[in-house]
């Protein structure tokens, strides 16, 4: 006998059926919590701003129009002359038929001190130019007036100027540093202007990012003289115009290496 009383009698059916149960119970609840409970936001994939476009190679006849529109720099400010600035001094090398469009003081959102902003002086321009290619650079004039309004002002002039000359390729040349180290407003501008260009597959070159201008050449590219007023001098223009053209043989040569390939 047992001394502690009678014995249970073990049923393995009934134990099968209670663990089946409690198994059900726990699936339950746990299809209850998924259903009920907030599910994780599916997170989207960043996307870029603007999507690059990569710009196409630069073709330009023999003795071409070039319009370069700009600000000072482009006005040949500091220089002995205006006409020896940068652009006229690019033309001349160059063998192109040159229209020089500066206005000192001017950017996109900058009136000038002999013209408007950029949009208001593309608004003016001739539309019987037919330029084949069209330089436009600038403008560390809108370092004291960025953000606000920035974006939309260049991406307003730049789609006159595609409307205005549909036939010609574009070349955005970016602000260069007028003072070291280079100001943040104007590292920015130069940022927002690549990426801007990009997205419409025009080209950008940008003076700050290849280091045109260092502590190293500074005092021989830049007149930091009352005269000078953090402008180029003479010989800074022409050192400029030389970067310039490099850079366009980048351009160019893109399509030069496509035709031989052909």
């Amino acid at each position: 006998m047992n001394p502690h009383g009678p014995s249970r009698g073990r049923h393995p059916g009934r134990l099968l059926l209670t663990s089946l149960a409690a198994v059900a119970i726990v699936c339950a609840i746990a299809v209850w919590h998924a259903w009920s409970a907030p599910a994780e936001p599916v997170r989207p994939v960043a996307q870029a701003e603007s999507a690059a476009i990569a710009p196409a190679p630069i073709s330009l006849p023999d003795e071409p129009t070039v319009l370069v529109f700009g600000d000072s720099w482009t006005y040949g400010s500091a220089a002995t002359l205006p006409t020896l600035g940068y652009a006229y001094v690019l033309g001349e090398t160059q063998g192109w038929n040159t229209i020089v469009d500066g206005v000192r003081g001017s950017g996109y959102l900058k009136p000038g001190i002999d013209g408007g902003s950029y949009g208001e002086r593309i608004a003016a321009l001739d539309p019987a130019l037919h330029p084949d290619l069209v330089i436009v650079e600038g403008s560390i004039n809108d370092r004291r007036l960025y953000p606000t309004g920035f974006r939309d002002a260049v991406t307003a002039a730049w789609d006159a100027l595609g409307a205005l000359y549909p036939d010609a390729d574009f070349v955005i040349l970016g602000p260069a540093p007028q003072v070291l180290p280079v100001e943040k407003a104007t590292a920015r501008i130069d940022a927002d202007l690549a990426e801007l260009a990009t997205a419409r597959g025009w080209w950008y070159v940008s003076p700050i990012a290849d280091d045109w201008i260092t502590d190293a050449n500074y005092a021989a590219v830049i007149d930091s003289s009352d005269f000078g007023r953090d402008h180029p001098s003479t010989e800074g223009h022409a050192y400029l115009a030389a970067r310039v053209a490099e850079a366009l043989d980048g351009m160019t040569a893109l399509d030069a290496v496509a035709a031989d390939a052909g």
